[in-house]
């Protein structure tokens, strides 16, 4: 689907990118696998590859975790499986049982957990869930990779017998190292292991006393080391065993291999889906590194990256605590060509590179570092033109090389084609180059190309605002400092600043008038004019974030105002309902004061009864009267808090009935002061602090300064003196 030239690999340092991916993989395959990413040219193998990727990220952060998937290699175990009548080693098939006992332990997870990893259970279901290979091996070999007894009949019998002769050696040699001690023969080492077999140390004098095979002497040739007669015989028994039981192992393991022979292709599928695993899970490491996602990938043709970082430059800043600047850029086929320009250090190269390694890595099957509402389409092309090309072995010119490249582009490009050019056309005549350069720009434009080019040509620039489907940017520039802001600006041409840079760096003012004096006048002025646009572009920048500040803060503020006035709106409703309960009050008083003084004059009982009988009803005509059932329910939630109200009484008071309790025990642990007079004191409930003047039987008279009280002792509680 893609065609990407080793020297765009190289111009975009995609290297590096897999050499960090390759270093966060676990397994030496994984390792091998990471260098070896090229782009993808199958879409859907593409997307598969990203989706297991991004669900491999999303492990991080739930609560179910991927099992280990690390290995160590089976690759030449397998070919020598492969070879006939041929076996394996101890050590063969701990590896092979370890990749079988991953895999399989992997393959039933992902089959678990299939809706949280539909891709990479995708990716594992075709292959093959056994337990037969970790069967056969468990059979021959221990937890710890040693041959059981149980193996075979024959090996339990044969290590019966060595471990019977053992027994035996030990017991002959014991017998014989207690002879010829007593009777002073050994050293005062006494023994020693020669050739894995227990020796005398017999002093050399001696040596024709000692009955038994000479296996050696010291290096002074004062003590001789004998293998007791006793003992020699059992030894050669012991190894006659031990060659049985070489043999019947060696028969043991043969068979193990031909059991486990016919599962060669399955091994060989375990490792490489355990080696892809591992560079899954390498890749969403890195992913994870840089804050890298899956962005939308469409079939319109529109790439558009918003905060975009570099990743190599992000996690180099990362290390250093330094800053690193996004880049937000889109191409579509309203905009397909951008033309960058501004001062040197400004940022043109990277932008660029960051926009054509992103484009890389995405096609490679790798998530990139931008926002979550980015996306892009898939070139069949990556072209590149970056850095100083000259080429020492061909005996080519930058400029050569350069046209060289150019004439690879005009081959090459066409509507799917992704093109980046640093510099485009420098190297040569400015007059000559430019023209050149602008004429190579129109081609890429009429054959409907995608593409970014970085230039300091005004030729270029005036062409870029010409062509319907072309834009102009810059890296903006602070206007008083000249301080690169590393911020893409998309719209307008940027100036390269010559003569402000020059002035700033210490330039005398007079040779730089003699230079502006050498040009035309026409470019200065284009130059100055495009130097001022861009300072006022950065004035308007910065009004414009004041602006949003303001507007952030009067949001704000009218929040807050929204609340105060909300609460002081409840405040005046409750207020008003205060306020119309008093004036019925008030009414009802008046009422009744008005039905009091009528009775005061007539004294008509009818009529005073009759007024206020109305003026009731009149009152009860305004409550509005509940229904029976809305009475229960009143009641039950009356009932209800009540009883909730006692719970938590009851509560409190057991609490505090337990907490007195422990205080009483408290104070009972506590070690009984004799109180003396001169003591400082107070009331056990109490909190003011006296002195003891007197004690008289089981009272004690407390001085608290401007008075005394006389109190039982037992009700005193002594204070440490200050």
């Amino acid at each position: 689907m893609i065609s990407v030239t080793n020297k765009t690999l190289q111009d975009l340092e995609f290297h590096t990118i897999l050499e960090t991916i390759s270093n966060k993989c676990t397994t030496e395959i994984g390792q091998q696998k990471a260098l070896e990413i090229v782009p993808f040219k199958d879409k859907e193998a593409l997307m598969l590859e990203l989706a297991q990727t991004s669900e491999y990220v999303a492990s991080y952060s739930n609560n179910n975790a991927i099992p280990n998937h690390g290995f160590e290699s089976i690759t030449k175990d397998l070919q020598f499986l492969g070879i006939e009548d041929s076996f394996l080693d101890a050590s063969s098939f701990k590896k092979i049982a370890h990749v079988a006992e991953t895999a399989n332990t992997l393959l039933l997870f992902l089959k678990k957990f299939q809706e949280y990893y539909p891709k990479l259970y995708f990716k594992s279901s075709s292959i093959e869930n056994t337990k037969e290979i970790a069967k056969y091996i468990d059979t021959v070999f221990d937890k710890y990779g040693e041959i059981k007894d149980s193996a075979s009949p024959d090996l339990v019998n044969i290590r019966r017998n060595m471990q019977l002769v053992r027994g035996k050696i030990n017991q002959s040699f014991g017998t014989a190292l207690t002879q010829y001690n007593s009777s002073g023969y050994l050293d005062d080492i006494k023994e020693t292991v020669v050739e894995n077999r227990r020796v005398l140390a017999v002093l050399a004098m001696y040596r024709k006393k000692v009955k038994g095979s000479v296996l050696g002497s010291s290096k002074t040739g004062s003590i001789v080391y004998i293998e007791p007669e006793a003992t020699l015989r059992y030894s050669r028994e012991l190894s006659d065993l031990e060659q049985d039981e070489r043999e019947e192992i060696i028969r043991i393991l043969k068979k193990l291999t031909n059991q486990i022979r016919p599962y060669k292709d399955l091994l060989f599928e375990y490792q490489n889906f355990l080696a892809a695993v591992d560079l899954i899970s390498a890749k969403a490491k890195y992913a994870n590194a840089i804050n890298a996602i899956l962005p939308t990938i469409t079939e319109e043709k529109r790439l558009y990256f918003r905060d975009a970082f570099h990743p190599i430059l992000y996690l180099t800043n990362k290390a250093k605590n330094e800053v690193i600047y996004p880049q937000t850029i889109e191409l579509d086929n309203q905009s397909r060509i951008i033309v960058i320009s501004g001062p040197n250090a400004g940022g043109k190269t990277i932008s660029l590179k960051t926009i054509g390694l992103l484009q890389l890595m995405l096609q490679s099957g790798i998530l990139i570092p931008v926002h979550e509402r980015s996306s892009t389409f898939l070139f069949d092309r990556i072209l590149t033109d970056i850095g100083d090309n000259q080429s020492i072995e061909n005996h080519l010119s930058t400029y050569s090389y350069r046209l060289k490249n150019m004439n690879y582009f005009l081959k090459k490009c066409n509507s799917k084609t992704l093109f980046l050019i640093d510099e485009f056309g420098t190297g040569s005549d400015p007059e000559l180059g430019g023209a050149l350069a602008e004429t190579f720009l129109e081609e890429f434009y009429a054959r409907e190309a995608f593409g970014i080019i970085t230039t300091h040509y005004t030729n270029l620039k005036i062409l870029a605002n010409e062509l319907p489907f072309a834009t102009n940017a810059n890296m903006l520039f602070d206007e008083k400092s000249l301080e690169p802001l590393y911020k893409l600006h998309l719209g307008q041409a940027g100036s390269s600043f010559t003569f402000e840079v020059a002035q700033k760096n210490g330039i005398p003012f007079g040779l730089i008038n003699r230079a502006k004096k050498k040009i035309e006048g026409s470019k200065v002025r284009f130059d100055k004019t495009i130097a001022t646009l861009q300072k006022e572009r950065s004035k308007l920048e910065k009004t414009s974030q004041n602006l949003k500040e303001e507007e952030s803060k009067a949001r704000e503020e009218s929040k807050k105002m929204e609340s105060i006035n909300a609460k002081i709106q409840d405040k005046l409703e409750r207020y008003q309902e205060l306020y119309d309960a008093n004036q019925r009050l008030i009414y009802l008083g008046q009422r009744l004061d008005d039905i009091s003084e009528k009775y005061f004059n007539n004294k008509d009982k009818k009529t005073l009864i009759g007024d206020f009988l109305k003026m009731v009803e009149i009152e009860n005509s305004k409550r509005k009267k509940i229904t029976k059932k809305e009475k229960i329910a009143k009641e039950r939630v009356e009932k209800q808090i009540i009883e909730e109200v006692k719970e938590k009484v009851e509560e409190i008071r057991t609490e505090k009935k337990e907490k007195k309790i422990k205080a009483q025990k408290l104070e009972a642990e506590k070690p009984k002061v004799i109180l003396k007079v001169g003591d400082r004191v107070r009331m056990n409930d109490g909190k003011a602090i006296g002195t003891i003047d007197k004690i008289e039987k089981n009272k004690a008279t407390v001085n608290y300064g401007i008075f005394t009280s006389k109190v039982n002792l037992d009700q005193l509680e002594y204070i440490q003196p200050l």
